[in-house]
């Protein structure tokens, strides 16, 4: 499985009332091409590991050029990831760190820190949603095992919601799904432990993106870092659009493929490049 078509039709999405809609879809990171990695993140075998189980790492991935959010900067995404090899320090719950973060910012392709900050703090004109593994005390709401939806790179979570399915340094597979609606200004996570879309959010704000990005043209990818303790943080899969579109389910990669084919004949196909 490559890298699948970026520019799809609107039809080909089953979209009404929209000309065309930018996709970005990768069945597995076998092909990095389109992305611009930064720090210790590295293409692995087939998937994008932001940073490896290792103490001290910091790494993040951004789509090369911006994204074009001109519809109220709207959008939906949806991604598998796999935290393995968890070890270093422990606190409590278990033991690795520090999370993974997908980012929506407007700065550039290769900002991003590392440790508890999971490769998010300090990044301005920015939204994060971190999958964070590791209690940093009262910013973390004294957890190691949570979601929260982060702003202009402050990862002291505006909101935040326990993970109580399973600890996501479990080495299993986690889905998720994260929408943002620009004429309502509501901002939905979702997370599962399987690829079928949960019918309610994990996490919600109310917020108006817009002015918080300061720009419609947006950078999108995953950041991530490690300290004392330490995994290695995969992203298995990535689609994302640049619309208002809910995913309703996080195709395995065969499907994926399956997909792509049927888009061929609607679908611009970049040349595959090495970043």
């Amino acid at each position: 499985m490559r890298y699948l078509p970026t520019m799809l039709l609107a039809a080909s999405l089953g979209v009404v009332g929209m000309a065309q809609a930018t996709t970005i879809t990768y069945t597995d990171f076998s092909s990095t091409s389109g992305l611009t990695l930064n720090g210790n993140a590295a293409q692995v075998g087939n998937v994008l590991r932001v940073t490896p189980a290792n103490f001290g790492q910091a790494g993040s991935v951004f789509s090369t050029n911006p994204i074009s959010l001109a519809s109220n900067v709207s959008f939906s995404t949806a991604f598998q990831f796999r935290f393995t090899n968890a070890g270093g320090a422990c606190d409590g719950l278990g033991c690795g760190a520090d999370g993974l973060v997908f980012v929506v910012q407007t700065n550039s392709n290769s900002v991003g820190g590392g440790g508890g900050g999971i490769g998010y703090q300090g990044v301005p004109n920015s939204v994060g949603i971190e999958f964070d593994t590791w209690n940093n005390g009262f910013i973390d709401g004294n957890s190691s095992n949570h979601v929260g939806i982060d702003v202009g790179g402050d990862v002291n979570s505006v909101v935040r919601a326990e993970v109580t399915l399973d600890d996501m340094n479990n080495g299993g597979i986690w889905y998720s799904w994260i929408d943002y609606n620009g004429v309502t200004d509501l901002l939905e996570v979702r997370l599962s432990q399987t690829s079928a879309r949960p019918s309610s959010a994990i996490l919600s704000l109310t917020r108006d993106l817009a002015a918080d990005l300061g720009t419609t043209n947006a950078f999108v990818g995953f950041t991530s870092g490690t300290g004392a303790a330490y995994a290695n943080h995969d992203v298995l899969s990535w689609t994302f659009v640049d619309t208002f579109n809910p995913i309703n389910r996080v195709p395995e990669p065969a499907s994926l493929a399956l997909m792509g084919l049927g888009f061929a004949g609607l679908a611009f196909v970049r040349r595959r490049k090495k970043v």
